[in-house]
């Protein structure tokens, strides 16, 4: 029941990951910025840069103080507030709207790491997939009616929308952001609890360190018999799966970036169907989280992770062809992103089980912080990337740094599979 509170603050930042894009589009005055693509690369990068360090803050001090619930709630009732005054009419400046996104970032990861260290803390090592499985594919479920809504409030479904301006409709919707922001916090007050006591990540670090004590002295006791080693004394290599993090976040945000641009204006979509084409992809991720929720006990998760990144790897470069040769563009792109949509969430829920095995007590917020620098790098380079081909002559501009980030992400693969994950 806890979770409850985030099925509604994702339904906000759902109808929020297309509205923004496009609103930012609308603007007037992006000139200041250097043209829309650009304000929205600007805009987006600097508020994950200043979310990084908030995220190890974040983290440092809910580990510290041992109170999660707190900072959950911070995060609910600034996003709340922030939303409202965005819709206000002295928004309407990109820079003030800038600062005010920028700011709303940096407290909205507040809930990043105690999220992930009250499921680490609440269940055993044996079910954190199945948990943060449930967890994700539940707030994804509130990320679709989030899309769903914008879906709606697109085609103008109540009547009087035909005769509002588009300003004013914009303004609605951030008001119906901030109000769903603030039914979760509401929420969360009353469903929420800090857990009485905190020893499952200890314990885990714990038993690995036993486990691969074992492993050696098994090694050693083959060695002086004269037989073959067994097995492998390798461990995870930390480094290894922070760089691999940082490539596949920053390869994410390169593509999805641009995306809704790309999606409205480079395939000539109406508003309508960006909406749709977000929800088939959030679609396919809920399907990967309840799959993962239901097998992740029979399934190798550490040796399929990379082969997921690997997938998603050719699907953009699958993508990238379909639009090329126009051959059922609209369609493809429809099933592409369910499948990029499946591929992220496996990799996403083992990823984020290693990482609490990985980072100590004190330090829960590293995870977001190296999320967040692939992502701040990503979300720039993306529009930044569209705008510089387009003023080379690239006539379908967006195609080259779509190439870009499958590249990356392959390159994230390699990490994986070469210096991350143990044999």
């Amino acid at each position: 029941m806890w979770r409850l509170g985030f099925f509604f603050h994702e339904i906000a930042f759902g109808l929020l990951s297309v509205f923004i894009p496009l609103y930012i589009v609308a603007f007037n005055d992006t000139s200041v910025l250097g043209g829309p693509l650009v304000a929205l690369g600007v805009m987006t990068s600097i508020a994950i840069f200043c979310s990084i360090p908030a995220s190890f803050l974040w983290g440092y001090l809910c580990d510290a103080t041992r109170h999660y619930k707190a900072f959950i709630l911070l995060s609910f009732l600034s996003s709340a507030i922030i939303l409202f005054l965005m819709a206000l009419p002295f928004a309407q400046n990109i820079i003030l709207f800038v600062i005010l996104y920028v700011i709303m970032q940096v407290l909205h990861v507040s809930h990043e790491a105690p999220k992930n260290v009250l499921i680490a803390e609440h269940y055993s090592r044996e079910d954190w997939e199945k948990s943060y499985g449930f967890y994700e594919g539940l707030t994804e479920i509130g990320f679709i009616v989030g899309l769903a809504i914008g879906l709606v409030l697109t085609l103008g479904l109540f009547a009087f929308t035909a005769v509002l301006s588009s300003v004013v409709l914009a303004s609605y919707t951030l008001y119906l952001c901030s109000g769903l922001s603030l039914v979760a916090f509401i929420i969360s007050i009353f469903l929420i609890a800090d857990p009485l006591m905190i020893f499952e990540r200890r314990l885990v670090n714990i038993e690995r360190k036993i486990e691969f004590t074992a492993r050696g002295l098994e090694s050693s006791s083959r060695l002086m018999d004269g037989l073959r080693l067994k097995g492998s004394l390798k461990q995870e290599s930390f480094l290894g799966f922070a760089f691999a993090i940082v490539m596949f976040s920053l390869a994410t945000s390169l593509f999805f970036t641009p995306l809704p641009i790309f999606l409205k204006v480079g395939l000539g979509l109406p508003t309508s169907m960006v909406y749709v084409a977000y929800i088939l992809n959030s679609i396919g991720a809920t399907a990967g989280y309840f799959l993962i929720r239901n097998r992740a006990r029979s399934m190798n998760l550490r040796k399929q992770m990379p082969r997921f990144v690997l997938i998603r790897c050719l699907l953009i470069f699958a993508f990238v062809g379909v639009i090329q040769f126009a051959f059922s563009p609209t369609i493809m792109t429809g099933v592409l992103l369910v499948f990029l949509g499946f591929s992220y969430a496996i990799y996403y829920i083992m990823m984020i089980s290693l990482s609490m095995e990985l980072i100590p007590q004190g330090k829960s917020g590293f995870f977001d912080g190296l999320v967040g620098l692939g992502a701040a790098v990503g979300s720039f380079l993306g529009p930044f990337l569209c705008n510089l081909f387009l003023h080379m002559g690239v006539t379908q501009n967006f195609l080259p740094t779509f190439l870009i980030a499958g590249v990356i992400f392959f390159v994230a693969f390699l990490i994986l599979k070469i210096f991350a994950i143990k044999k």
